[in-house]
Formats: C-alpha cells, sequence, structure tokens
C-alpha cells in the first residue's frame, strides 16, 4: 500500500491496486464518526455502444440502460440490499451520471460489516426475465414524473438543442420505449464490460484504520475470481463543434417561465490538468459574470429578469463539457438575450482584478470547508480520478490561475457566435 501525503491539506491518502485491478482509496480522518464508501464504476448512461467482453464487434444497447442496472443490483435471491444495509445500522443508495455508476453506504458503526455488504453486492449481478419485467414498470413511472419536471425538461431540452448526435443529449434514465426493449441478457451484458474491478474505484473515507480497512478488502477480493478484461472500447458519434440549433421552446403547464442557456465546450476532448485548469478558470468566470456579488446579477434582479432560481454551472466529462446559465422568469427569452449581451460586454471590459481575488480566496475557503464533508471527498475524489485529475491538486491549481489565463480562456470557451443556445419553458396557451 502507497501513501500520499498532501502537506497543505494535511491530508494522507492510502492506495493500492490489487491483482485483479481494483483501485483502493483510503482517506483516514482523526474525530469524525461517520464513515462514507463508494464503490463506482467507469460507466454511465452515454456508454450505450461499446465491444462487450470477450467480443470483437460494436453492440448498440438500449438508451437508459445503465441506470436500469443500478437499479437492479439492489435486488437479490434473498431480498433487498437496502435491508441489509438498515440492519447493520448504515444508510445506502446510488446514482447513475452521464460517465458512472456509484453505489454508497455511510455509517458510524459495522464498518468492516457494511463495507463487505458493499462490495459483494456490487459484484454479484442477480436478474430474472421476472423481476426485470418488473422493474420496467417503476422505471417507466420515474420517467413519467421527470417528463412532467419542468426543470429537467428545462435542462435536457439544452442539452438536444445543443447537441446533435452525442448521447449526452438523452436523458439518463432513457424513455419508456428505450427500457421496453432490456432484456436480463443485455443486462448482463453490460455488468460483465464495465463492472469488472480494473474498471472501479473503491474509496472509503471516515475515523478509519487504512492498513486494516485495506486487509478487508483484500480478503474480500481474494476470495473471488475475475476474469483478465481490458480497458473497455466505447464509441461515440462524431459532432458537430458548434451548437446544433440556436433555440428551443417547449410549452408546459407552468405558472412562470424558465430559461437556460448553454455554451457548447470546443475542447471536449481534454483530460488531467489541463481540464482541471480550464475548470476552475470557467467556474470563477462565471462567478465574475454572474455571481450575486456582481453588478450584473444585481441589474438582472432589479429589473425582475430573475429570481432566486438563478444560477450557473460547468461540466466537462471525457468528450462533452457545456456552461449552464439561468432560471425562472417572466420573459425567459429577453433573459436569454441579457445573458448574451452581459456576456459580451464582459468580454470587452477591462479585466477585474481585484474582484478576482477575491472569488479565487472564496473557491479555496469552500474547498477548504467541502473537506469536512466525507459525502463530498468521496464523490468528487472519484469525478475527478476517472477524469485523470487528481481531487487534491484543486488549491494548488487554483493558485496557478492568474488574469492571462481567464482572458484567454474567456474568449475561447464564451464564443457566443456558435457555441450557444438557449431552451425555454413556457406556459401552455390555452386554446379557446
Amino acid at each position: 500500500m502507497h501513501n500520499l501525503t498532501f502537506k497543505q491539506l494535511d491530508e494522507t491518502l492510502y492506495t493500492e491496486e490489487l491483482n485483479n485491478g481494483l483501485k483502493v482509496f483510503i482517506l483516514p480522518k482523526k474525530g469524525f464518526n461517520k464513515t462514507y464508501a463508494t464503490f463506482t464504476t467507469k460507466y454511465g448512461s452515454i456508454d450505450n455502444k461499446f465491444i462487450p467482453l470477450n467480443g470483437s464487434e460494436p453492440i448498440k444497447v438500449p438508451d437508459g440502460i445503465a441506470h436500469f442496472l443500478e437499479h437492479k443490483m439492489f435486488e437479490h435471491e434473498n431480498g433487498d440490499v437496502f435491508q441489509d444495509f438498515s440492519k447493520q445500522g448504515a444508510s445506502a443508495n446510488a446514482f447513475t451520471s452521464f460517465t458512472r455508476t456509484a453505489y454508497l453506504f455511510s455509517s458510524t458503526s459495522s464498518v468492516d460489516k457494511n463495507l463487505n455488504t458493499l462490495i459483494d453486492f456490487v459484484q454479484y449481478p442477480y436478474f430474472t426475465e421476472e423481476t426485470v419485467e418488473k422493474e420496467k414498470g417503476i422505471i417507466e413511472q420515474e420517467i413519467n414524473m421527470y417528463e412532467d419536471n419542468p426543470d429537467w425538461q428545462n435542462f435536457f431540452g439544452l442539452l438536444g438543442t445543443m447537441y446533435e448526435t452525442h448521447p449526452v443529449r438523452t436523458d439518463i434514465a432513457g424513455t419508456a420505449a428505450s427500457i421496453s426493449e432490456i432484456t436480463k441478457d443485455d443486462l448482463y451484458t453490460c455488468y460483465h464490460r464495465f463492472y469488472h474491478p480494473s474498471n472501479m474505484v473503491l474509496f472509503i473515507v471516515g475515523n478509519v484504520e487504512p492498513e486494516h480497512v485495506m486487509k478487508v478488502v483484500r480478503e474480500n477480493q481474494a476470495s473471488k475470481s475475475f476474469e483478465t478484461a481490458e480497458e473497455p472500447v466505447r464509441f461515440y458519434p462524431e459532432e458537430r463543434e458548434d451548437v446544433y440549433r440556436k433555440a428551443t421552446e417547449i410549452p408546459m403547464p407552468v405558472n412562470i417561465g424558465k430559461c437556460l442557456v448553454g455554451v457548447k465546450e470546443k475542447n471536449p476532448d481534454i483530460q488531467g490538468q489541463d481540464l482541471l485548469s480550464r475548470e476552475l478558470s470557467i467556474q470563477i468566470l462565471l462567478e465574475l459574470i454572474f455571481g450575486q456579488s456582481s453588478e450584473n446579477y444585481q441589474r438582472l434582479y432589479s429589473s425582475g429578469l430573475i429570481d432566486d432560481t438563478f444560477s450557473f454551472d460547468y461540466t466537462a466529462e471525457s468528450g462533452f463539457g457545456f456552461s449552464v446559465i439561468g432560471g425562472d422568469s417572466e420573459d425567459p427569452e429577453k433573459l436569454a438575450g441579457e445573458i448574451k449581451k452581459t456576456i459580451e460586454q464582459f468580454k470587452s471590459e477591462p479585466f477585474p482584478v481585484e474582484s478576482f481575488e477575491r472569488i479565487r480566496k472564496k473557491k479555496i475557503g469552500f474547498f477548504l470547508r467541502a473537506l469536512n464533508s466525507p459525502e463530498y471527498i468521496a464523490n468528487q475524489f472519484t469525478r475527478y480520478r476517472f477524469n485523470e485529475m487528481d481531487l487534491f491538486d484543486v488549491i494548488p491549481q487554483l493558485e496557478k490561475i492568474d488574469p492571462a489565463l481567464l482572458q484567454e480562456v474567456l474568449e475561447d470557451h464564451f464564443d457566443l457566435a456558435n457555441q450557444v443556445s438557449a431552451c425555454f419553458i413556457v406556459p401552455e396557451r390555452n386554446e379557446t
């Protein structure tokens, strides 16, 4: 087992790669009551075309299958794994994103037992045709619920406006039609391809003794055998650099409209330190332009174009990335125009060095506080790891960012002529 010490943060990370390829990370936090563990596979909703294990030709599986598989993993012959965790005093959960599926638990006791339960159920798939058919009805209800959610429709409406072919434009849960096609064999095919230990990361954070925890994991894995597996080969359609469409309008039964403006990333294939630098730079720029302490936010708020729902974010993974800005508005189209105008004006003005320094210090403070959250550490660490970044490089990278770099990223990312789309949720018109 190796350890990495981050003196600036007073943290030591312990790590080991087992013979089966599983990468294990342990972050001891003295004085913490809660232990939090995540078992994550690098497999998400966009991975719908790939070469199966021991195969030679690519196959295409139904949209939503990664999320469907996440649901089914908790069900075994003897019942629901949630009940096992509950009896052991743990709270368990899971989630599927565009690029990963994570299974997790938190507990203040019986850590060894809960850790074994987590690893064992994720490494033991159990599907039958009957239970798969039953699950389709449950997930269809979930899909219908999201179809009635204006914020969800606004977000995926925006992605469908920005992206023409990339699967990021498709709802993570799929559609009622796509999940109806899923079979037991499909689930096993996806499971065996992407749930191999070599494609997974186990992360444990809390008041634990690293060597003891690693011993528990080693013994668990030594009792199991796995086929040798190479890195999964995934296929994604060729995606245009510019946006697919400039705008989309979706009528829904809402009292107030919604507006999201998206900026499509031009450089979607960068990884590692380059991605970390770009991500932090764009987050700082968005805060400078639209943060609550900015004059722009105050102007938009006082004009009545935005309210407390207004927000912004930047998302980047291998193969896609985008900024999203917006919220509820009485005049969604006018807000979109003001957002674009505000970005253009910011680009033409002298760079606000003092505001930049204040925001950088604010982000460093937020990150240091976040290190007191086991949930934040575990979930962010794995996401960074899968993108060849390191969570503990955030502060050193923030310290390297300067106005010259931000000016360069500002001009490159915020290309209003080619990279900007908008999606509007508008109240349905009553036909009389």
